[in-house]
């Protein structure tokens, strides 16, 4: 009897091994097929990345780069070729340098790769990306690309602002005439020239006295602030699943500045919408998106309010701070070549005449000007990146 009961354990041991066995031997072959099945499949489907600087586990290149990224990507290609990977935490970036891969992939494949990686940031400023900077491609995005190309950047719509442009440049060189021997904040001035002419294209409005001085200030504070946080390293972009907790808080300073611009586009908006059709005088592109919102244009797309004010503050950033910068540049480095400055007034002198105003239709008479400025924005370029792209 005894003896029946061993055999009996033996043979419910031996009978469970079998089991645990044969279950362990199933799933680690189900897991060997899994594995196959996805290396194939990423080797079918998703080629492997350009090889780059070998990545740190969860940090990948983040500790490597400097603070003059496009220079140190020129510097890496050196060594990686035209086409590389960089991992920003956990996204991987791929990074050309090679003219005719850019042509090919922003050309020749650009339907493949228009849509746009939006930073956090980004995001927050332009109302959730409603603009035409960070709209995915799509029919949203087409609607809003034609009506910027049409109703602000024709040659039509250009021209008929000429005259504001001409009256706020010679305004500025009026000023700064004045104000010869005085120490003046160039930068400054041409930052409320260009502010006045796009605020005059957008809305009819200009500043002068105290308010150009106050309200100058203010945008340029706005503005300069928004470029700055869309430039910052953000974890939120580097580890997605961050984004909600705002760790470095740079979306929540994001949008008290979209709130102080946002205000100064409502008193716009409702100084335009309470005008009545004689009081509006010569039609501006606030007018014309107006129009739009209230469903007098033809788009298949709704044209909201969150579309207009998204436009708007694509315009006035993307319009005032890349070009003062650029000009401040531009007489800080005049400034320090004497001989430069004397080519340059030689030139002006021989095309536009010592005793007549610059125009512009004297600027493609000035090819040593032209390469002045072509050379400040190779020395100090005001975009060395382009927007990110991604499929």
């Amino acid at each position: 009897m005894y003896q029946d009961v061993t055999t009996a354990a033996g043979f419910s041991n031996q009978y469970h091994s079998f089991l645990i066995s044969s279950a362990l031997i199933f799933l680690g072959t189900a897991l060997w097929i899994l594995i196959v099945l996805k290396k194939s499949r990423n080797g079918k489907h998703q080629p492997p990345l350009p090889p780059g600087p070998r990545p740190l586990p969860l940090l990948g290149n983040l500790l490597s780069l400097q603070p003059e990224l496009h220079s140190y990507m020129a510097a890496l290609s050196q060594v990686h070729g035209p086409i590389y990977t960089l991992w920003l935490g956990r996204k991987p970036g791929i990074v050309i340098t090679s003219p005719s891969i850019a042509r090919e992939v922003l050309k020749d494949q650009d339907t493949a790769f228009a849509n746009r990686d939006v930073p956090a940031a980004g995001r927050e400023a332009t109302f959730g990306g409603k603009d035409i900077v960070w709209s995915p491609h799509g029919p949203e995005w087409r609607m809003l690309r034609k009506v910027c190309v049409r109703e602000m950047l024709s040659s039509s719509a250009l021209d008929s602002v000429y005259d504001l442009r001409r009256r706020e440049v010679r305004g500025t060189v009026k000023y700064l005439y004045e104000q010869a021997g005085r120490r003046v904040n160039f930068g400054e001035q041409m930052f409320l020239t260009m502010i006045n002419v796009i605020t005059g294209m957008m809305w009819g409005g200009t500043m002068k006295g105290a308010e150009r001085k106050t309200l100058g200030s203010e945008f340029r504070q706005i503005v300069t602030g928004i470029s700055g946080l869309v430039g910052l390293p953000n974890v939120s972009d580097f580890y997605p699943g961050l984004a909600r907790y705002d760790l470095q808080g740079i979306q929540r300073k994001m949008k008290k500045l979209v709130s102080r611009l946002d205000k100064v586009f409502q008193t716009a908006i409702d100084q335009r919408s309470g005008m009545g059709s004689d009081e509006m005088g010569s039609r501006d592109f606030l007018q014309v998106l107006l129009k739009l919102k209230d469903g007098e244009g033809d788009e298949i797309i709704p044209f909201t309010i969150t579309h207009l004010k998204a436009l708007l503050v694509d315009m006035v950033t993307g319009g005032t701070d890349t070009t003062s910068n650029a000009l401040e540049f531009a007489m800080a480095e005049i400034m320090k070549e004497p001989e430069v400055l004397k080519k340059l007034h030689e030139e002006i002198d021989t095309i536009v005449g010592k005793d007549n105003i610059v125009e512009e239709s004297h600027i493609h008479q000035l090819p040593y000007l032209s390469a002045v400025m072509k050379e400040t924005l190779r020395l100090h370029p005001v975009l060395p990146l382009l927007v990110p792209h991604s499929p």
